[in-house]
């Protein structure tokens, strides 16, 4: 085979990137191999999306046992719950926003680092402060994963197949959740004691280890190299990153970026992100529908344990000794199981479509459906006994399959997809952050407002808030699905 002719006379890192081979007779092949280091990529940075769901949702698990060891009530609960996606949200802004200053690789590094560290605090904390600050820097190191995981694949990867292999990865968020409430489930029933919640952490902390290790095997992005004009670099990180048998390209020579690219370098990148007409309108769109998103997805995830326990048994109205806790938080974890399991086939759907059928249709889809879901779930408030779970159930489980095939996939794949590359890092990590800002409300504030309003008014201002997310994604719509990166937010002469 052969390489195609490109029709730049000097391409960029994501023409080679793109770039696919072809017959003799010019037979386009459709898809180029995925090179061994473009995989070790997408894998190390899929353990980090597993990381982030396996710690937020075992959370739901463990909090019951939390709050019996430290004694505390609904409003340190409430700090408990919130501690991590605090931490995300400065971890997002802050830290990932460093991934553009100091490059993608040491970012995706130093986050691991972080995350083993306050992991291994969190599971000899001696008292609910001291966990409370662990839970907080396990945020950090999960925030700035938000976008520096996005960036480290979409970086590397062809344009045609970025969707589903960043959602891919993302997918491992889903199975994170589903393996946290399974492992909590695990732990319990081989260790029925207080704290339970010690080891179920400490499940994650070797494979954490493994990971954070072999991040430091891969290459720097090569499109933040060339944005930066460090052509000689970019140039032997192309050369890594497509390295492959029968080898094309035979060798790499790299055109210098537009001058737009350096301009954005030099400037303030927080700034940028709403002083120009595109990036504005770019982080409109990727902030305010993943913050409506949140509202939901972290209120319903956190807390479907303690909703959903009555439908797998009866559990203890008067907790009398650990063992009543245990007994109610073994069924709360049956629950969960069951409901995030259709996380990981919304998900599975998201990754198919995503290509096909682009982001736009599919969030503004996902969030309809989460609507109606949320709609069904509030509906059987009005019956009761078999009608009600089922109603439940539905609801529920319709919810995760929508938000997964549309906002909570979608909205992740957009904010690493619509900023220049430049400022790709603050503004994946600003709208992170955005986002994770409604989930630290939903987290501290769902279990005040369901004694408060009751759970039919809160599922109804969860409705809304999906419609709303449905409306501002038409409005502020960019369709990013097959667009070069290296392209996006420059002009058309870029």
């Amino acid at each position: 085979m052969r390489s195609l002719p490109n029709a730049r006379l000097v391409p960029s890192v994501q023409d080679y990137i793109d770039e696919q081979p072809a017959w003799a007779d010019g037979t386009a092949v459709s898809t180029a191999p995925m090179t061994a280091m473009q995989w070790r990529i997408w894998s190390l940075a899929a353990a980090g999306k597993f990381f982030e769901g396996f710690v937020v949702f075992m959370t739901g698990v463990a909090l019951p046992l939390i709050s019996r060891e430290f004694g505390i009530g609904a409003a340190q609960n409430g700090l408990v719950t919130a501690a991590t996606l605090f931490g995300i949200l400065i971890g997002a802004i802050v830290l990932g926003g460093l991934a553009d200053h100091f490059g993608r690789k040491r970012m995706f590094v130093v986050e691991m680092i972080i995350f083993v560290v306050f992991l291994t605090m969190v599971t000899l904390a001696n008292n609910v402060v001291v966990l409370i600050c662990s839970l907080f820097g396990l945020g950090l190191a999960l925030g700035c994963d938000y976008p520096t995981a996005h960036l480290i694949i979409s970086e590397n990867i062809a344009s045609t197949s970025r969707g589903r292999l960043v959602l891919g990865a993302f997918a491992f968020q889903a199975v994170g959740a589903l393996a946290g409430t399974g492992v909590g489930f695990l732990v319990l029933r081989h260790n029925p004691t207080i704290e339970a919640w010690r080891w179920m952490f400490a499940t994650a902390l070797i494979p954490a280890i493994a990971v954070t290790i072999g991040r430091f095997s891969i290459i720097e992005s090569a499109n933040w190299l060339w944005s930066r004009g460090e052509l000689l670099p970019a140039e032997r990180a192309v050369s890594r990153l497509l390295l492959r048998q029968p080898r094309y390209p035979s060798s790499v020579a790299l055109e210098v970026p537009h001058e737009r690219h350096l301009d954005l370098h030099r400037g303030s990148r927080l700034a940028a992100l709403f002083s120009d007409p595109h990036n504005r309108r770019a982080t409109i769109l990727a902030s305010v529908p993943w913050f409506l998103q949140d509202l939901a997805t972290y209120g319903i995830g956190i807390f479907t344990p303690t909703i959903l326990a009555v439908a797998f048994g009866s559990p203890i109205d008067h907790v009398r000794s650990t063992a009543d806790i245990i007994t109610d938080d073994i069924l709360a974890a049956k629950g969960s199981a069951a409901i995030s399991s259709l996380l990981i086939l919304g998900i599975l759907c998201a990754v198919l479509l995503a290509d096909r059928v682009g982001r736009i249709k599919l969030q503004i889809a996902g969030f309809i459906g989460c609507a109606a879901g949320l709609f069904l779930a509030a509906l059987s408030t009005s019956f009761a006994g078999h009608t009600q779970i089922a109603l439940i159930f539905a609801g529920f489980m319709l919810f995760d399959f929508m938000t997964n095939l549309g906002p909570n996939a979608q909205t992740y794949l957009l904010a690493g997809e619509v900023f220049p590359t430049p400022i790709r890092g603050v503004g994946a990590g600003f709208a992170a952050a955005f986002a994770k800002l409604g989930a630290v409300l939903t987290a501290f504030l769902f279990p005040i407002l369901l004694t408060g309003i009751g759970t039919r008014a809160l599922l109804g201002l969860l409705i809304v808030a999906s419609l709303l997310g449905a409306l501002v994604t038409w409005l502020f719509r960019i369709e990013t699905n097959g667009v070069k990166l290296d392209r996006i937010g420059i002009g058309p002469g870029a």
